[in-house]
């Protein structure tokens, strides 16, 4: 099995800041300090610049300690005092923060009251003022990680992954997970794909993009997380039964960004967002099981998600993990799945031998002694699972091994609705079929899963099972195909060291994606707060910037201030000789003002010699904003669109463009097709370069326009 590494980069730095004054020298690693050491140099290296960081508060809730009567009752509770808690102990922080976001020293800051923490965005003195305040435990970077890169696609058979765990038998008996929601903490998922578009719970408490790059529909730009979505609640379109609980209604939350990173703040506004999808604590709308098929990339211990995992299980949702792919030796258990509150699942065949890459045990990571690691093991080798595009792919890995587990659970909760975290994950660890040396083992942990035996023991036990609802067949009707992005290197960020074990990179632990070129081009949702990830940028002297202002979608957005008719625009290089290109952005008008009749453009393609082939313009007409798209044929003639007219608000701009003997451009506005121009002769030209923001600028224009979530694709739709 080939394994993907996704960088966690770190740097080692340290501050000092003396009083008042802006002199900053070396920490002396003997002064206690809640401040990071890792941050701290990275600080002393950049006194000028600001910073991400999270602030975690030393007055933490015990989520355990919260009880209930039941199940929606303990739910309720632990949202409600968590919340209450953070405003409660926040309140000097956040009223620190509110003044020097005031003075423009601090922003993006995001109260994190699953673990008692904020993240933000601030100079070297705000924060070193944050870490003498006595409320104050410690401060680390908010550091990124990458999400995995595609590999090559295997080819054997189809594994009979779903029999050899017994899952069938419960489906006989009535149960294949209805009742039940299970969440993924993932890439997102093709939520289009025939074999899950019946099973997403769908509504705004469904997904969740904590960068706000795809705010309301589940995408996947990379094929990981619809791949473990699939083994958990996949149908049978494809000509054979891919998931384990295929009646079980599923949401998730994309942790990875469109350019493949994440950052510990995004995961855990996603933890903190399971426990209450909607915002409402007295709604009834959180997961039963979460997946969590990823893992830092390098064996040891980081228990910086712990918080969040232990208030999960206080609200009865239980956390599934990956043990990782670092085998075959001893002792090499990964984070997040060693920690004392995660359910860790490694990797067998379907002849039950155990996966050579799959991590093993023992570990004490948030303990005293070792214990025996992984819990259990699960099919993870050669696993049919949906693809991107409605297609279907055979994977490899711990990361398909937990959904496995995942699924089961949805099963026998569908059974027995009442279940504890405890009661479900005793069920599958007191019943899994015994391999390798008898006992609980640090290689097969207690064995491999088996669903009917564990609905077997919790039917002679005390399951209070459930009488089995009608599942409704699915109706097998064509569905559009969602999208992926691309994966880009991660910029390096600095890593708090938590624990006297060197920290890891991280990794989802995933194995082969389509053997196709990548579909995915470029994106950039501007959440890095500056222009670097594009090729390069045409400021004007700082008119076009980064600003929390501009957001359309997440935090940050572009801005374009116009004071005269010299274009301002970003320039993305990575379209190499493309003949079909499809981009979307957002995009406001934002009040501009124009004289009637007036254009200009939004988004140009060009070819290596700088010829136009195709673009989006903006005019005022009639009092009204209007938008539309040109594109250039092989005789150097530009065919249009018509024009559509637009509100002064934030709007999705998508173009579709081919290059052929009869090549097409077409156009969407808030994801309606609008018009396609078919029969275009430009087979001619090939696309080498696109640029986004404001150009050929009339006289008399002046105002500021919004720019938002750029994604390019070379073949597939992306949607708003």
């Amino acid at each position: 099995m080939k394994k993907i590494a996704i960088a966690l980069l770190f740097t080692l730095f340290a501050i000092l800041l003396l009083g008042n004054s802006a002199t900053i020298a070396r920490v002396d690693a003997r002064v206690h300090s809640p401040l990071d050491p890792a941050l701290a140099e990275l600080l002393a290296a950049q006194p000028a610049g600001q910073t991400r960081v999270i602030v975690v508060l030393k007055d933490q809730l015990a989520p355990r300690t919260i009880g209930g009567r039941d199940r929606a009752e303990r739910r309720r509770l632990v949202v409600q005092n968590l919340r209450a808690h953070s405003d409660r102990t926040q309140a000097n922080v956040r009223a620190l923060l509110n003044a020097r976001s005031n003075q423009g020293r601090a922003r993006g800051v995001t109260p994190l009251w699953v673990l008692n923490a904020i993240a933000l965005t601030a100079d070297n003195a705000v924060i070193a003022e944050l870490a003498r305040l006595p409320e104050v435990s410690r401060i680390i970077a908010d550091a990124t990680i990458a999400a995995p890169r595609p590999m090559a696609q295997t080819s054997a058979a189809a594994e009979p992954n779903i029999n050899l765990i017994d899952a069938p038998a419960l489906w006989n008996l009535g149960y294949r997970g209805q009742g039940v929601v299970v969440a993924n903490m993932d890439t997102g998922a093709d939520y289009a794909h025939p074999d899950l578009a019946a099973q997403w719970r769908g509504g705004s408490n469904s997904w969740y993009d904590p960068y706000g790059q795809h705010p309301t529909t589940p995408t996947d730009m990379n094929g990981h997380g619809t791949w473990t979505m699939s083994v958990m609640v996949g149908r049978d379109n494809g000509g054979s039964s891919i998931g384990v609980a295929p009646d079980a209604k599923w949401i998730a939350v994309k942790i990875f960004d469109d350019s493949g990173n994440a950052t510990l703040s995004g995961i855990h506004l996603g933890f903190q967002w399971l426990l209450d999808p909607d915002g409402n604590s007295l709604t009834a709308d959180a997961p039963d099981v979460v997946n969590n098929s990823w893992s830092f990339n390098s064996i040891g211990c980081f228990l910086d998600f712990e918080p969040d995992l232990q208030a999960l299980i206080a609200a009865d949702i239980t956390p599934v993990f990956s043990a990782g792919n670092f085998g075959p030796n001893s002792s090499t258990s990964a984070s997040p799945g060693n920690n004392p509150s995660a359910f860790a699942v490694g990797a067998t065949g379907n002849n039950d031998a155990i996966a050579s890459f799959s991590s093993r045990g023992p570990t004490n990571c948030g303990r005293s002694t070792n214990v025996t690691f992984p819990a259990v093991v699960a099919p993870g080798v050669n696993v049919r699972t949906a693809d991107l595009y409605g297609l279907y792919t055979y994977v490899s890995g711990t990361s398909f091994s937990a959904p496995h587990t995942t699924g089961t659970l949805a099963l026998l909760l569908s059974a027995f609705p009442n279940l504890t975290v405890a009661q479900q994950e005793n069920a599958l660890v007191s019943t899994a079929t015994d391999l390798g040396s008898a006992g609980s083992d640090n290689t097969f942990g207690a064995g491999r899963i088996n669903a009917l035996a564990a609905y077997n023991a919790l039917a002679n036990g005390n399951g209070n099972n459930a009488t089995p609802t009608p599942s409704v067949a699915p109706t097998n009707t064509p569905t559009p195909l969602a999208t992926w992005t691309p994966t880009r290197t991660p910029t390096a960020t600095p890593l708090p060291t938590q624990t006297a074990t060197p920290l890891p990179t991280a990794t989802a632990t995933p194995s082969p994606t389509p053997t196709s070129a990548p579909n995915a081009i470029f994106s950039d949702g501007f959440e890095s707060g500056n222009l670097s990830a594009w090729s390069s940028a045409t400021t004007g002297g700082g008119r076009l910037s980064v600003t929390a202002n501009a957001t359309l979608n997440g935090a940050f957005g572009m801005q374009a201030v116009i004071t005269s008719t010299t274009a301002i625009y970003v320039t993305d290089n990575s379209p190499t000789n493309e003949a079909s290109y499809h981009a979307r952005f957002y995009f406001s008008p934002n009040g501009i003002t124009m004289a009637n009749g007036t254009t200009h453009e939004l988004l140009v393609g060009r070819s290596t010699a700088g010829t136009t082939l195709f673009s989006v313009q903006m005019r005022r007409s009639s009092g009204n904003y209007q938008v539309r798209a040109l594109v250039r044929n092989n005789s150097g003639s530009n065919l249009a669109t018509n024009w559509y007219t637009i509100s002064n608000a934030s709007h999705a701009i998508e173009i579709a463009w081919q290059a052929s003997a009869s090549g097409s451009l077409a156009l969407w506005l808030d994801g309606a097709l609008k018009q396609t121009r078919n029969g275009i002769a430009n087979g001619n030209h090939r696309l080498d370069q696109i640029r986004l923001g404001a150009m050929n600028l009339p006289s008399g224009i002046s105002g500021t326009e919004h720019f938002d979530g750029f994604v390019s694709t070379r073949t597939t739709y992306i949607g708003p």
